[in-house]
């Protein structure tokens, strides 16, 4: 039972947050999708620590900041090198003319600094542990933020700049194996975890190795099983964290 102001300001959050993922996916300039990229990142820090008078929801909310504030700086450095080797910011001019800026000495760290911002993200392993601590979020944050969108933002980079980084050798194997351990890392955790939602969030985890792990292997097959499994983990996930919520109203 919150206070008015405390549902309105949750409200504007939530929506605030909406704009900022649509401005991200729809952002055909670099730097404008950075910057967008961040904005969900602090709107995320502040709904994770929503209820601000709980020492957990403030732990987490700053565990997360820390952590996905510093792999967008990460991504940051990596659009920049891009955009110095391909001579635009314009993502549309920078796939159009990959031939003639991957064989770039930039290329090697600016996909680094990608995989890390991406990484970061969607929880990927060693940047994983940060999720399940988010949870201390308001359920509905959770259910609309830590299952179907934020941390699918990191996927989303990942299967964007597939077919422009797919000439790099190294860059389809590290995805598969990144995307593995952090599918059996949050495996085992799920098996652990005693509380609801705590189960919930390390099989969000385990789900976004899968999808990493998915964009990473070539071929028609895999790339519809991401888009499938991304609308069909949103829809699902999502039911499952109100009723995660129901039932500690409940209890």
């Amino acid at each position: 039972d919150a206070e008015p102001k405390d549902r309105s300001r949750f409200l504007f959050l939530i929506l605030a947050f909406m704009a900022a993922m649509l401005g991200t996916v729809l952002s055909d300039n670099l730097i404008a999708m950075f910057v967008f990229w961040e904005a969900t990142s602090l709107l995320s820090f502040l709904l994770i620590g929503f209820e601000a008078q709980k020492l957990q929801a403030r732990k987490a909310a700053l565990q997360s900041l820390i952590i996905t504030g510093g792999g967008g700086l990460a991504l940051f450095g990596g659009l920049l090198l891009i955009g110095m080797a391909a001579g635009s910011f314009s993502y549309s001019e920078v796939v159009a003319t990959a031939d003639t800026w991957l064989s770039s000495p930039w290329t090697t760290p600016a996909i680094v600094l990608i995989l890390v911002g991406a990484f970061t993200k969607s929880a990927q392993f060693p940047f994983h542990f940060w999720l399940p601590q988010a949870m201390a979020a308001p359920t509905p944050a959770s259910a609309y933020l830590h299952s179907a969108t934020m941390v699918k933002l990191g996927v989303y980079l990942l299967a964007r700049w597939e077919s422009t980084f797919r000439e790099v050798p190294w860059y389809g194997p590290t995805l598969v194996v990144i995307g593995s351990l952090t599918m059996l890392i949050a495996a085992v955790g799920a098996i652990r975890a005693t509380g609801y939602k705590a189960v919930l969030a390390q099989s969000t985890v385990a789900s976004l190795g899968i999808l990493v792990m998915l964009i990473g292997l070539d071929g028609p097959v895999s790339a519809v099983a991401v888009v499938g499994f991304i609308l069909a983990h949103a829809f699902y996930k999502a039911a499952l964290f109100f009723c995660a919520g129901t039932a500690k109203e409940q209890r």
